[in-house]
């Protein structure tokens, strides 16, 4: 028999992975939308000088109804464009750590390259580049699963590099069990993803209490001791609005993040 706790345990996972695939699905139509702009103006380039794009009121529109139109069901089409992954130019022997100045104090983990070498080179090229600094640690989750999810340039959830990169150990944690789960123990840091494989773009979680959840999160990295307190005590401010799930009361801002070899 399925125990209470049980219950709200599978309920949030479920409520956690619904979230995810509803903020893929959001990227996606911005995506899309690029696309559709980026080859209008090509064929006005074609067409020679004089031709003119207005971008207000009737573009507004076909905004909207190209927004709209989106399936909740759609895949990503042939025709739409994403950046590429970045090229490979980490040690795939060695170790990195990330480290994150914050504004609720520091937060560093370290990364396995022979384990997650997409993942961690990833990371390393958006760090490099600033991509993380001045971002904000979106999303709280006190209640059934317990992370801090961080990483989105945008701050609501919707964010990403604009490419995708493949899901790596993901039998690190073990074998599911009876309810389809495994446990990520506190500490772990895992990339999110939309529930489909190899959606992970450049969000993560931090697990800052035992959690489960089904082993399709690629898990890429380990706190330090300090950097699991810091995250502890975030929890423990809880979320606005005593909620079990949204932003933090204790706003996290990604002053600084960089990636180094060890």
């Amino acid at each position: 028999m399925v125990s209470s706790d049980q219950r709200r345990r599978q309920l949030a996972r479920e409520k956690f992975e619904r979230q995810q695939q509803r903020r893929e699905e959001a990227r996606r139509r911005t995506r899309r939308l690029t696309v559709v702009i980026a080859s209008a103006l090509a064929v006005v380039a074609v067409i020679g000088a004089g031709a003119y794009v207005s971008v207000g009121g009737d573009d507004d529109k076909d905004k909207n109804d190209a927004a709209a139109s989106a399936s909740p069901s759609a895949t990503p089409s042939e025709t739409e464009s994403a950046a590429p992954e970045p090229a490979m130019k980490i040690d795939k022997t060695a170790t990195y750590s990330m480290s994150l100045k914050t504004s609720q104090g520091d937060i560093a983990f370290t990364m396995d390259a022979a384990k997650t070498p997409h993942t961690t080179n990833s990371f390393k090229a958006l760090a490099d580049k600033g991509y993380f600094d001045s971002t904000k640690c979106h999303r709280l989750t006190t209640e059934g699963i317990f992370v801090l999810q961080c990483g989105d340039p945008k701050g609501d959830g919707t964010g990403g590099p604009g490419y995708t990169i493949p899901d790596e150990n993901l039998t690190a944690l073990g074998k599911a069990g009876s309810d389809g789960t495994v446990t990520f123990p506190a500490g772990t840091v895992a990339m999110a993803n939309t529930g489909q494989p190899s959606t992970g773009g450049s969000q993560f979680f931090l697990v800052y209490k035992d959690t489960k959840l089904p082993p399709t999160y690629t898990p890429f990295g380990t706190m330090d001791e300090d950097g699991l307190k810091t995250v502890k005590k975030v929890a423990e401010a809880g979320v606005t609005g005593g909620a079990g799930d949204g932003a933090p009361k204790k706003t996290v801002t990604v002053e600084k993040a960089a990636v180094d070899k060890v």
